[in-house]
């Protein structure tokens, strides 16, 4: 079921993703008036086909769903004789080396318009992300000797202002990104009720980030750093009938202090814990409406992805205290843009240092890690989807623009030399630069299935 669940948002993400990148294609081509052909979603045989419209475009469904096309009326492929002196100028090649530029360029253009509205919806509706409030601080970490201790919550990170944690993750990226050497962190104490409040302050501590590198991006490098989201107390959740903790005698609401006479921090601590005990004994010390209570089970061992993990038929809310970012529409328009902009700008500083050898290939996700993430963020809910759609479409138009040929980027690139030197480029350079583009979009599609089929199930 999960897989079919995984299966189909990828698809459905992805279809919407390319339907829009190629209707911008379309669009423009439409409004610089070149006649289009074919607006195909898939590549390869067609399946299905109609045609409608002034120009009788023809709208297929191709057999592989995992790209599309528009296929203009072009001279390099098509055979003029058979149209009509009308439709001869409005063939492409036939065009200024601008209304081309215009043409390529709309598809990741649609993109990253696509990726503003989306997040301008979004936060006009509302989206609910972790309160950024630090849990306990471990002693060994740049944060604890900065000062930091946990409960503090952070409301800016070097000076720019802080609403949750999904923004200090953010934040925190883009300092490794930049390779700064330490970071400002501006938070209030615990207990302070909020900038408004009275007798609310605020301190700073000064992280440095010496440890970190970008390599570390795809892994937990804010934890790295001692810094985590605050987790609420480990209680215990709804208890099934005749499970684990049932028989032991675990209540709902009951909270757990103590395993093993060790102090349980919150309920991730506890959760990590039962995982980690297969078949051992745990003897926890739990308070019971007010009153102290010692309870021993043993969690069930359970296999997951090759790999036993205990168990016992209880829930535990790991969740974070949340917290609902809203704006009004001219605001929501203005951050969306910004967050699109800010996106796309980290994304191809992250292509550059791969260029450089500054960040390892493995942070290269492919096709199965892609759809592995659409499917846990359609388990998670539709604002959690359609942030990933966001991001998804934001990096299509930023690949889309890079210089290789078979790439729109490669293509404005063509056309740049062309405005510049006054003539087209020979079509035997641009044949070879199409072979070369296609082998290194072909390395590049090997290294990512590598790194997902290593990153996911070893």
């Amino acid at each position: 079921m999960i897989f079919i669940q995984t299966l189909l948002a990828f698809v459905l993400a992805l279809s919407v993703l390319i339907v829009i990148h190629e209707l911008g294609h379309y669009w423009m081509a439409r409004l610089c008036n070149v006649k289009v052909l074919r607006f195909s979603l898939g590549m390869g045989k067609i399946l299905y086909s109609r045609r409608f419209g002034p120009d009788q475009t023809e709208w297929a469904i191709s057999l592989l769903p995992l790209g599309g096309y528009v296929k203009l009326l072009d001279a390099r492929a098509d055979d003029l004789d058979a149209v009509s002196p009308e439709d001869r100028k409005r063939e492409f090649t036939s065009q200024s080396v601008w209304r081309r530029m215009a043409i390529i360029a709309a598809g990741p253009l649609a993109n990253f318009v696509l990726a503003v509205f989306v997040l301008t919806g979004l936060y006009i509706y509302g989206m609910p992300e972790p309160v950024a409030r630090l849990r306990e601080v471990p002693e060994n970490t740049v944060a604890y000797q900065a000062g930091l201790r946990g409960g503090e919550t952070i409301i800016a990170i070097d000076g720019v202002p802080i609403h949750n944690w999904q923004e200090v993750r953010w934040k925190l990226t883009e300092v490794l990104m930049e390779e700064r050497p330490a970071v400002s962190l501006t938070y209030r104490l615990p207990g302070d009720a909020g900038d408004d409040a009275a007798g609310s302050s605020t301190s700073t501590a000064i992280i440095p980030t010496h440890h970190v590198s970008i390599d570390d991006v795809d892994k937990d490098f804010i934890g790295k750093l001692g810094l985590s989201v605050e987790r609420p107390p480990a209680v215990i959740g709804p208890v099934s009938k005749q499970g684990v903790a049932q028989k032991a005698g675990l209540q709902t609401g009951d909270r757990v202090l103590a395993v093993n006479g060790k102090p349980i921090l919150d309920s991730l601590a506890l959760v990590n814990c039962i995982r980690s005990s297969p078949g051992q004994t745990l003897a926890l010390e739990v308070l019971r409406d007010g009153k102290p209570y010692e309870i021993t089970l043993i969690p069930q061992a359970r296999p997951e992805k090759d790999n036993l993990v205990g168990k016992i038929d209880a829930g535990i809310s790991v969740m974070p205290e949340m917290t609902v970012l809203r704006y009004s529409i001219p605001v929501a328009f203005l951050e969306g843009a910004y967050k699109t902009w800010e996106t796309s700008v980290i994304t191809v500083k992250m292509i550059g240092k791969m260029i450089t050898g500054d960040v390892s290939l493995k942070n290269i996700t492919g096709p199965i890690a892609i759809a592995d993430y659409a499917g846990q963020t359609a388990r998670a809910g539709l604002i959690r989807y359609l942030h990933f759609i966001v991001f998804i479409s934001i990096s299509i138009g930023v690949m889309n623009l890079l210089p290789i040929p078979v790439l729109d980027g490669g293509l404005l690139l063509y056309y740049a030399v062309e405005i510049v030197s006054g003539g087209s480029i020979p079509e035997k350079v641009a044949d070879i630069g199409y072979k070369i583009g296609i082998g290194i979009l072909g390395i590049l599609l090997l290294v990512a299935v590598f790194n997902d089929v290593v990153r996911l199930f070893f």
